[in-house]
C-alpha cells in the first residue's frame, strides 16, 4: 500500500480524533459517535490495506488519550562484516530491538531488548538514524512511530530462548532472510551496513 495514499491519511486523521473524543468526551451520546467514527477508519484502514479487520483494529485502535508517537529502537550489531538478525516466532527476522519502555532510555532500551531477544550483552556506540517510521515502512500504522536505529557493539552474552525469538544469525547484506518488513526493512539494513563500513557516518533524520 502506498504510504501517501490520501484514503488512508484520512482515516488516520479520523482515527486519532476519534480516539481524542473517547478521552476527553463526557457526553454518553458523543463517546458513541466517537467510537463509530473509530470503527470507519478502521474499515477504511483494512480496506486499504486488505489486512484482517481484526489485525487492523489492534494495531489502529488500541491506544487512549491523546494521541503521540510511539518511540521504537533498534540495535545493528555487526561481526565480521555480517549484522545480526533474530528470528521472531512468526518467522521472520530483524534487528533486535521494540517498543521504548517508560521507565527507559532509548539508549537503555535498547541494551534491555537485545539482552531478551538476542541474549547478549552490548554497549551503545552511535546513532545511526532517527526516522519517522510511516516514510519507510509499511504498512502504515494510526499512531506515529519514531525509529531510532543505534551501532552497537558485544561485550558478552549468548543466545537463549525466549518467548519472543527462536534463534540468531549473522547474514552478509546480499544475502538476508525474509525480514520483518513492517519493523525493519532492506533499506534500513543497508543503511546499517553503511553506518558501520563508514568512519565518519552522520547520523540520518527525517
Amino acid at each position: 500500500m502506498n504510504v501517501n495514499d490520501k484514503v488512508s491519511q484520512w482515516a488516520i486523521e479520523l482515527q486519532s480524533l476519534a480516539q481524542a473524543g473517547l478521552f476527553y468526551g463526557r457526553d454518553v451520546y458523543d463517546k458513541e459517535r466517537y467510537q463509530r467514527i473509530r470503527e470507519i477508519a478502521a474499515e477504511m484502514m483494512a480496506e486499504r490495506t486488505e489486512l484482517p479487520a481484526e489485525k487492523i483494529t489492534r494495531l489502529f485502535c488500541n491506544d487512549i488519550g491523546y494521541q503521540t508517537p510511539k518511540v521504537d529502537t533498534r540495535a545493528a550489531i555487526f561481526k565480521e562484516g555480517k549484522i545480526l538478525l533474530v528470528h521472531e516466532r512468526n518467522g521472520d527476522w530483524s534487528v533486535p530491538g521494540g517498543w521504548c519502555d517508560l521507565d527507559q532510555s532509548p539508549m537503555e532500551n535498547t541494551v534491555k531488548e537485545v539482552k531478551e531477544e538476542a541474549g547478549l550483552d552490548v554497549a551503545v556506540c552511535s546513532v545511526i538514524a532517527v526516522q519517522d517510521r510511516d516514510k519507510h515502512n509499511e504498512p502504515p500504522y494510526a499512531y506515529g512511530v519514531v525509529k531510532i536505529f543505534y551501532l552497537c557493539q558485544v561485550l558478552g552474552g549468548a543466545f537463549a530462548p525466549n518467548s519472543e525469538t527462536t534463534e540468531t544469525g549473522y547474514f552478509v547484506e546480499e544475502e538476508l532472510p525474509g525480514l520483518a518488513e513492517e519493523k525493519c526493512n532492506r533499506e534500513q539494513i543497508q543503511m546499517c551496513f553503511q553506518a558501520y563500513r563508514s568512519a565518519d557516518w552522520k547520523t540520518q533524520f527525517d
